[in-house]
């Protein structure tokens, strides 16, 4: 696979909008057309050249693709936004929208991200060794249409409104996360490795949450109904089997009402 690096050269004084730093955007492409690519600082047009050295060569295809950031992205917004194929390696830190829309190809951050990484991903891979900030893998702010398939793994902690409106895919949080869990999800897949503050799973439709830690507040719509065992990435325990929320509408399937389920991990 063909290697384009880019390496930070100046720090935006206003957040800079990254939206071409795609396989996609950089398939078939020279440094030097790469870095002629547009991108934003606020309401000025600029080119990823202004900001970044680039060097190495493209693939045909962004699936022949892999974008190396050499540095820091604290101040770099909409890295991989949009991506179908191919890979980006960022050896730093990144803000909002990491991985946004994306529909396919991996994403690794080697530090932490801001806020909306992952919205309304479709599929693909999005992993970060360090932490996240809040709404990982949501809709976006008012639409009723969040993740709908892929991985997103966050090695470390989570702020609040994970999955929220989450259709389909899988997050998985490794450590721990603040408030508001699958909220209005009618599917997916949400595991909390860590503990919860609370409101996990309000509103919610349809779908599976796990929580291997602890839950300090459970949603009054959630009724317990058994304890089962189950492995869950990688961990096999004893789980508090709950089913909820208990005060939404829930469709059938084969004549049984369909509920989210949450599984919180058994007290020893």
């Amino acid at each position: 696979m063909a290697t384009v690096t880019l390496k930070p050269t100046k720090t935006p004084e206003i957040m800079l909008e990254g939206y071409s730093i795609t396989p996609d955007a950089f398939a078939g492409k020279t440094p030097a057309q790469i870095a002629a690519l547009p991108a934003h600082e606020g309401k000025i047009h600029v080119t990823l050249g202004d900001f970044f050295a680039v060097t190495g060569e493209s693939g045909a295809t962004a699936a022949d693709t892999n974008i190396l950031i050499a540095g820091d992205c604290s101040r770099v917004k909409y890295i991989g936004s949009k991506m179908t194929a191919g890979t980006v390696t960022l050896n730093g830190n990144a803000d909002m929208y990491v991985g946004g829309w994306m529909k396919g190809g991996k994403i690794h951050v080697k530090g932490n991200v801001d806020s909306f990484c992952g919205i309304q991903m479709e599929g693909g891979e999005l992993l970060v060794d360090g932490n996240a900030g809040n709404h990982v893998g949501c809709a976006y702010r008012g639409d009723w249409r969040g993740m709908k398939g892929g991985t997103i793994r966050i090695r470390g902690s989570a702020g609040n409104d994970i999955g929220t409106f989450m259709l389909g895919g899988t997050i998985i949080i490794e450590k721990d996360a603040f408030i508001h869990v699958s909220t209005h999800a009618e599917g997916g897949t949400v595991i909390i490795k860590g503990d919860v503050e609370g409101r996990v799973g309000g509103q919610m439709v349809k779908g599976d949450m796990y929580v291997l830690g602890k839950i300090k507040f459970m949603m009054p719509g959630y009724q317990k109904v058994g304890t089962i065992e189950k492995e869950v990435d990688g961990v096999t325990a004893t789980f508090d089997h709950y089913i909820g929320d208990l005060g939404e509408r829930h469709g059938k399937s084969r004549g049984q009402i369909v509920y989210a389920n949450l599984y919180l991990k058994a007290a020893a």
